[in-house]
């Protein structure tokens, strides 16, 4: 299986290249900034025209895909030569390799977009202090993808390609720094007591936190959960509400597999015990402007987002605006919060919820199959949590069928390459 995967990221690779060589390209950028003597200086706040690396790196994408590979053998380069790093990292490094890639894949789509990149890397700059991440360490990974760089390629890459690639990490990394900088009168992390823990299915329970102090966040957005029985091991989980005069959140957790979190928090995980929550992140937000009426369509436990995000619109909607929601499941059965989704029914009659089953009546069986249906959504603001590949498909759907992307929401989705390299 994991051959297929880079034979597809591979071959992907190649069909960006091929378009980008196409004579219907689009205009290449502006001309990168000069090389000096070795290594490329940082670039000056503001000053980086990302739009020509953009460029070069995926020209030469088929070189450092998968990213799997290219991954291994930085963190392989950055152990070696500082083994005390390791003790930063969780025993399984699978889901930091993913993260790391996805965080890639997110670059490389907004480097010519410079606002996105800062906006992006400040938050998650934010997010890294729990782990311990000093400033030095980001010089210790630049150099470790350097030497990755040359071990995945057998140092056939050029020195311009290295250089677009060493530009696009240090525009990173500063805003990483400034992002630590700026939350500097912040928790680096919450501690949070559990003061409710319901099994909903065999794998899947609702949990309620108090964290010891406020925590800041948006319907909508998402946490970083760490439980003592996994420490140094993080995931994301999304924030099933919007802020409340209680202080409380409420995360659904459903387990994926054993001997992780998610298997912790289900059945390892009761009432008075004390997890760590990082900083809230995310963009999938209603934001200041509800003048559009607004679809949402979730799946499994992406219901947490859509259920914060009904409640936040629920307190703000304008009159006369309306939503309807798209919730996909296997069974009813698997509609685990059904009493939640039946009171905002009742209290909210300006949405039209649309149940989605796998087994149901129907001719659709898929939640993308029966939007494509229902009618034209292209007015509408988007959201789109669940499965990755649900949201990858869905978010494909809402941009084909004319919804402009700055209008379709979700947060970064695993194993997925990034639309606007797939354009």
């Amino acid at each position: 299986m994991n051959d297929y995967h880079a034979l597809l990221a591979r071959r992907e690779a190649m069909r960006l290249r091929d378009q980008l060589l196409s004579p219907t390209a689009r205009p290449a950028p502006a001309a990168a900034p000069p090389r000096a003597s070795g290594r490329t200086a940082a670039p000056a706040p503001g000053a980086y025209d990302g739009g020509a690396d953009r460029e070069l790196i995926i020209r030469h994408l088929t070189e450092v895909t998968p990213f799997e590979q290219l991954i291994a053998h930085l963190y392989d380069a950055m152990f070696e030569r500082h083994p005390y790093l390791r003790k930063l990292f969780p025993e399984s490094m699978e889901f930091q390799r993913a993260h790391l890639g996805r965080a890639f894949w997110f670059l490389i789509e907004n480097l010519d977009r410079p606002d996105e990149v800062d906006s992006f890397c400040t938050r998650l700059g934010r997010d890294h202090r729990k782990l311990g991440v000093l400033p030095v360490h980001y010089q210790v990974f630049e150099a470790a993808l350097l030497e990755a760089l040359q071990r995945f390629t057998g140092g056939r890459l050029g020195d311009d390609v290295t250089d677009a690639w060493l530009r696009m990490i240090r525009r990173a990394t500063a805003g990483m720094v400034r992002g630590a900088e700026e939350a500097i009168a912040e928790p680096a992390y919450w501690s949070a007591a559990v003061t409710h823990h319901q099994r909903r299915r065999p794998d899947l329970a609702v949990l309620r936190v108090r964290p010891s102090g406020t925590y800041p966040y948006r319907a909508g957005q998402y946490a970083t959960l760490q439980t003592p029985l996994l420490p140094l091991t993080w995931r994301h989980y999304s924030m099933a509400g919007a802020p409340g005069p209680d202080g409380e959140l409420e995360f659904h957790v459903r387990r994926t597999g054993p001997d992780g979190v998610s298997d912790a928090l289900v059945n390892d995980t009761g009432v008075g015990d004390t997890l760590r929550l990082g900083p809230a992140q995310g963009t999938t937000v209603l934001g200041d402007d509800l003048g559009r009426d607004v679809l949402i369509v979730a799946g499994g436990t992406g219901w947490a987002t859509a259920k914060a995000l009904l409640e936040d619109l629920a307190a703000r909607r304008p009159p006369g605006r309306s939503a309807h929601l798209f919730l996909g499941a296997r069974t009813s059965g698997d509609l685990y919060d059904a009493q939640a989704l039946a009171r905002l029914e009742n209290r909210c009659p300006w949405l039209r919820v649309v149940p989605v089953l796998d087994d149901g009546p129907g001719e659709h069986r898929s939640v993308v199959e029966a939007v494509a249906a229902y009618g034209d959504f292209s007015g509408h603001t988007a959201f789109v949590s669940g499965p990755p590949a649900m949201v990858t498909a869905t978010a494909w759907h809402l941009t084909g069928i004319g919804v402009p992307a700055d209008r379709v929401h979700h947060d970064p989705v695993a194993d997925t390459t990034p639309h606007a390299l797939m354009r």
